[in-house]
């Protein structure tokens, strides 16, 4: 997905807003990329349209890339391209729009066993990511037949923040490829495109949380009910 092709044409094409996207708590948008007379469809996260938040600082965009940038690093490829722009409504980020059959989401996607090793890679990336809004829409069905995790720029924080809907695999032991490419994110420096999206103290988080979950062997479960994203889908 993430060709050098498709970096050049999300990184310097064209850029029209074709309209905003619904539902979105900050303003999002549809926008067409055009260069060298190749389109390609995006999503568009200018700061300017980010609700202040009292607990994660400006500038949302900025953990939607390194959302990506682990994702690569991981070698999971979960998180479609983002890049960062400068738009129509100033700085932010744009991200590959995934065509998707939008009707389906986690809670439709967990009742067919053939997503589940793709479903736990998005459960074991959020525990390290320390998502904060793992909202069961945020799961997309692409028309590839895999399944993208978008809507990350909640994550990161220092404190622990997790809040997801992805708690099925609770006490099941996290599949060994997975504990093997953490534990090779742990071992060593952050790739330096996703050490420099974030600060210190959470670059030390990040490698934390990839080495507790290495150690504990297995998917955490969650009883209390404070774990779930509100509204849910």
């Amino acid at each position: 997905m993430a060709t050098s092709a498709a970096v050049e044409v999300l990184a310097r094409g064209a850029l029209t807003v074709k309209g905003r996207l619904p539902w979105s708590s900050n303003a999002t948008f549809l926008v067409e990329v055009t260069l060298n007379g190749v389109t390609t469809r995006g999503v568009y996260k200018p700061i300017r349209g980010e609700r202040p938040l009292w607990d994660f600082p400006p500038g949302l965009h900025r953990r939607e890339l390194a959302a990506w940038h682990l994702s690569e690093a991981l070698g999971w490829r979960l998180v479609p391209l983002t890049v960062p722009r400068d738009g129509p409504y100033g700085e932010g980020s744009v991200q590959l729009f995934v065509p998707a059959d939008f009707e389906q989401h986690y809670f439709t996607l967990r009742e067919d066993e053939r997503h589940h090793d793709r479903l736990r890679r998005i459960c074991a990336f959020d525990l390290v990511a320390n998502n904060a809004d793992r909202k069961s829409g945020h799961c997309l069905l692409g028309e590839d037949g895999a399944i993208y995790a978008i809507d990350n720029g909640l994550c990161f924080h220092v404190e622990p923040k997790l809040r997801t809907v992805i708690w099925d695999f609770g006490d099941e032991p996290v599949p060994a490829p997975l504990l093997d490419d953490l534990r090779r994110l742990a071992a060593g420096p952050l790739p330096p495109a996703l050490a420099e999206l974030i600060d210190a103290d959470e670059r030390q988080a990040l490698r934390r949380r990839a080495r507790a979950l290495v150690k504990a062997g297995r998917f955490p479960t969650e009883t209390g009910g404070r774990g779930y994203p509100w509204p849910l889908v």
